[in-house]
């Protein structure tokens, strides 16, 4: 498990090194009992300078690895992830309640080794050195990158923004969200034994709200990505315009789940409020608007009911547990806020509702929550809730399901379920989202990852996570003809 000091202290630099301010320690909250399950220190200006400091000074020679010796290293940290992939999934478990066996274990976890071992094959193949003509067209790395993450994946969301960062030759700061620091000092720990230069990686805990303008605006500082809230993305972009520095976003969604009418109604219905529940529902891409014909809705309404009822919810440290609890307990009164709202505007409460479930009133549990007879334009189908709430919205025609869809500020992602994967693509084309799941498809890890709107900009996953951390230099005359 993670050495407590590391809780207490930063890694800056190649070392663990005390906050320069003194120790501001906070209580970190194990989300399924409520109580204390450790202290992490929090910094200030003073150690985000340090870190930043430290990535400057390490970018020139770690930019000038030669790429075999950067491929090298990314697969010793492969290695040494996958030596501590447990510690890493109870982790995970302890700071934000994911099931351990059935979520933290085999996905949690794992997604984090998977973004290095994608960013390494791809690595190997990468072309960051081709002529064009007479013309060299070079690839090189942005600089120092500023990484903002946040709680809900915490180690998946950490790797597909470190794994190609490193990959090219960046060096990085890592401001980790404040509710999920577990992971992230694990993180740091598997950084150096695997033999990271010193000042490539560095991790300072704090506070979003004090650290992500710091971070945005510092002239040391040549690139940001975050994923986090809308606000938070804003926030970041006006911090970075003064200094015209590239900012890659990750934001909200309210994903679309379109059930056609030829569907399978049990199969499609299943998926998609699974798939809801989920990670307690804490996902960006969450397919929380189940969009269905109408003269379905008493068979989908049915369906949803027993599929919630049948969801084992409770003890994340429980064998057999789907859902967890909450992550925090801001979260926690967002969800069961917005769940009275949905009561409020007159949803019709398929199942759930604001109450804990029976024998869990310790933790920030939540009952799975299916909404039904839900207009596009009520709160609870315009706002991202990020808790296991679900919306179920009748459709006429297939065209008015797609106006539907599309009726939203978000665009990070859509589901369409029919009888054929071509029929399913044909509408997946009409959808205003950056990915678009057909058919109940699981997330490609080689595929980029990012939404259109104000689900963000620029893109995470597999090569297209490579190109948010490179320049282009064009070398004219390289040839002589």
């Amino acid at each position: 498990m993670i050495s407590a000091d590391h809780l207490l202290n930063f890694y800056i630099d190649g070392r663990w090194v005390a906050p320069e301010a003194g120790v501001s320690r906070h209580e970190i909250i194990n989300p399924a009992t409520g109580e204390v399950s450790g202290i992490v220190a929090y910094g200030t200006d003073a150690d985000v300078h340090s870190a930043v400091h430290a990535a400057a000074r390490a970018f020139p020679k770690y930019a000038a690895w030669p790429q075999a010796q950067r491929t090298e290293l990314l697969r010793s940290v492969c290695a040494e992830y996958e030596r501590r992939l447990h510690d890493m999934a109870e982790a995970i478990t302890a700071e934000m309640g994911a099931p351990l066996e059935t979520l933290s274990k085999p996905l949690q976890a794992q997604t984090g080794l998977w973004h290095f071992q994608t960013a390494l094959e791809i690595a190997s193949n990468f072309d960051f050195d081709r002529l064009r003509g007479t013309t060299r067209i070079l690839r090189e790395p942005v600089g120092v990158c500023a990484l903002i993450t946040p709680w809900n994946w915490p180690v998946n969301q950490i790797a597909c923004k470190l794994a190609p960062a490193l990959a090219v030759g960046c060096s990085v700061v890592l401001k980790p969200s404040q509710n999920a620091p577990y992971s992230a000092a694990l993180m740091a720990e598997i950084l150096h034994d695997a033999g990271v230069p010193a000042g490539v990686f560095n991790m300072v805990q704090g506070s979003g709200a004090a650290f992500g303008e710091l971070l945005a605006s510092h002239p040391q500082v040549d690139m940001v990505s975050l994923t986090g809230s809308n606000a938070a993305g804003a926030s970041v972009t006006k911090a970075a315009a003064d200094s015209v520095k590239r900012v890659s976003l990750e934001l909200g969604g309210k994903s679309a789940n379109i059930i056609l009418p030829t569907a399978d109604l049990q199969q499609a219905v299943t998926h998609g409020v699974t798939t809801m529940m989920h990670n307690s529902g804490q996902t960006c891409v969450a397919p929380s608007r189940m969009l269905v014909p109408h003269d379905k809705l008493q068979e989908v309404e049915a369906i949803a009911k027993r599929v919630c009822e049948s969801l084992v919810v409770g003890d994340p440290l429980a064998a057999d547990t789907f859902m967890g609890p909450i992550a925090n307990a801001r979260q926690y009164k967002r969800v069961v806020e917005m769940i009275e709202v949905g009561v409020a505007e007159g949803a019709y409460l398929v199942t759930g509702g604001a109450a804990k479930p029976a024998g869990y009133e310790r933790g920030y549990f939540v009952q799975p929550t299916v909404f039904s007879r839900v207009s596009n334009q009520m709160t609870i189908a315009r706002e991202e809730i990020f808790g296991p709430v679900l919306a179920i919205l009748p459709y006429g025609t297939v065209d008015e399901a797609i106006d539907i869809a599309n009726d939203s500020p978000y665009g990070l992602s859509g589901y369409v379920y029919g009888a054929t994967a071509d029929e399913a693509q044909d509408i997946a084309r009409r959808l205003r989202t950056g990915m678009v799941h057909l058919n109940g498809a699981n997330v490609d890890m080689a595929a980029p990852w990012g939404g259109y709107k104000q689900s963000g900009n620029g893109r995470e996953w597999g090569a297209w996570g490579f190109e948010e951390f490179l320049e282009t230099k064009a070398v004219l005359g390289a040839v002589v003809v």
